[in-house]
């Protein structure tokens, strides 16, 4: 069919539009990709991770630091100066056995203090919001006058009546023996306590680790006092001890370092180990929440009434896993569509539209419709255009687009003939080239046609079919 003349329309077909393009009309709800991000990045207790989240420890480190450095150089001075000595004076088994605690020792450390303790997570707001429900039902604030509502519950263990009290900070029922530690500020799982020269809360997943670091600890220490001052006696036996102690003064520091730590260190492993024995925490005991005896009310009731069998189940059972999770990563929330700026609410695609959408250019300007402009007579409108995005999404009310000269039209001219089944067009009807219409130009829908005005059909010429593209008939 050649531009105005009367052939007719045969084997049109939509003309597939790019939606996807990089020019001015792409799509604002394009979402941008970002890089997924791990939980430890936005843990909300005070903490520091290290090692892609593989390493936890308490914000406050500066002990924990000088626990290292005593180990070390005290444990390297006597590698250095006085197992030379002992080993051929006495045996080459003593560098051995110190060599054995002083890599156990530094084992134990580390895992203590790298480790989760056994951090609760915080409740989130759709599970704090429904705990806040619970304690309202619970408390009958339905009823008249306002009451605090409580914020205890009360559980049964082997007997004894044992209080969960709640956690303002974490909107949570704190489990049997968890506290709220107020350094790491984290709800910890059979919380013992915070230990500055460790760097990190002690606590149910860690609590083996420390007391094996504090009982090798002190082996360790009393090892090497004990030949720190073999050493110096020997070679006081030979050449006095003065030139005794001017020839070895690494083993005067050794010894001055181990006399004042010894004491602290053993006597803490004592106390850690009648905890266990009594299948107890340090902050229990502090508090004197139970007692020992099985006969009084407040007996304890995690004890298992045999020392052993409490050494076993502090010592030896499972580790449980953590539950923070902290190297997983963050689901990311449902993006949703930016908000409209002109004011205009934007409406669900009928199903007629939504299957033009594909075929059709994006919107650029959306002048609207006013009342006074009517539809032809006889033509059954509909209040929205063709849809203009892409498929499924939303489109906005009724609008007129401005028309560029790369635009191409998509919906059918209405007819005013038919011929041998074809249709055609008349001068009056073609649509004028791109940019003639005026932005006022009323259009309206009926089973996917667009009807010109009758005011803006006399403004049409015959040149303006020139522009058009061939359409398949509906």
């Amino acid at each position: 069919m050649t531009p105005g003349g009367g052939g007719p329309m045969k084997d049109c077909e939509y003309s597939q539009i790019s939606t996807h393009s990089s020019s001015p009309m792409e799509s604002p709800h394009k979402k941008k990709k970002t890089a997924a991000r791990r939980k430890w990045e936005v843990f909300p207790g005070r903490n520091k991770f290290f090692c892609n989240g593989r390493i936890m420890m308490a914000r406050q480190t500066g002990v924990f630091y000088l626990t290292l450095v005593l180990i070390l150089v005290t444990s390297g001075l006597f590698f250095a100066f006085d197992c030379p000595y002992l080993a051929v004076k006495i045996t080459p088994a003593i560098p051995v056995v110190g060599g054995i605690l002083f890599f156990f020792v530094m084992g134990t450390l580390l895992r203590t203090s790298f480790s989760d303790p056994g951090v609760l997570p915080r409740a989130t707001p759709d599970e704090a919001a429904d705990l806040e429900r619970q304690i309202d039902i619970a408390n009958g604030a339905s009823s008249g006058g306002y009451r605090p509502p409580p914020r205890t519950r009360e559980v049964i263990i082997n007997g004894q009546t044992v209080k969960l009290k709640y956690c303002f900070t974490c909107k949570i029922f704190r489990p049997p023996r968890a506290s709220h530690c107020s350094l790491c500020d984290n709800c910890v799982e059979r919380f013992d306590h915070h230990c500055p020269w460790v760097g990190n809360c002690v606590g149910k997943r860690n609590y083996r680790f420390f007391y094996m670091f504090i009982l090798s600890l002190s082996f360790l220490t009393v090892f090497i006092f004990a030949f720190v001052i073999t050493h110096v006696i020997l070679r006081s036996q030979q050449t006095g001890f003065l030139n005794a102690l001017k020839d070895s003064p690494a083993s005067v520091l050794e010894a001055v370092v181990c006399f004042f730590s010894v004491w602290s260190i053993v006597g803490l492993s004592g106390f850690h180990t009648y905890l266990i024995s009594s299948n107890q925490t340090t902050n229990e005991d502090i508090k004197g929440s139970w007692s020992n005896k099985r006969g009084k009310e407040n007996y304890n009731p995690y004890s298992y009434g045999n020392i052993i069998t409490n050494c076993c189940a502090a010592l030896c059972g499972p580790i449980s896993p953590s539950l923070i999770d902290r190297r997983g990563f963050i689901q990311p929330d449902t993006p949703q569509p930016a908000a409209p700026t002109n004011g205009i609410t934007m409406y669900g695609a009928t199903h007629s539209q939504s299957n033009m959408a594909a075929a059709t250019p994006l919107l650029q300007s959306e002048p609207s419709l006013t009342s006074e402009e009517l539809p032809l007579p006889g033509k059954t409108t509909l209040g929205t255009p063709c849809a203009t995005l892409s498929l499924g999404q939303p489109t906005p009310p009724s609008s007129m687009p401005n028309l560029t000269s790369e635009t191409i039209l998509t919906d059918m001219i209405p007819l005013k003939e038919e011929h041998n089944g074809h249709q055609f067009l008349t001068p009056e009807e073609a649509p004028s080239p791109p940019g003639m219409l005026s932005t006022g130009s009323p259009v309206t829908h009926s089973h996917t046609l667009h009807v010109l005005s009758l005011a803006s059909q006399d403004s049409l010429h015959e040149d303006s079919v020139r522009g058009l593209v061939k359409l398949s008939s509906v």
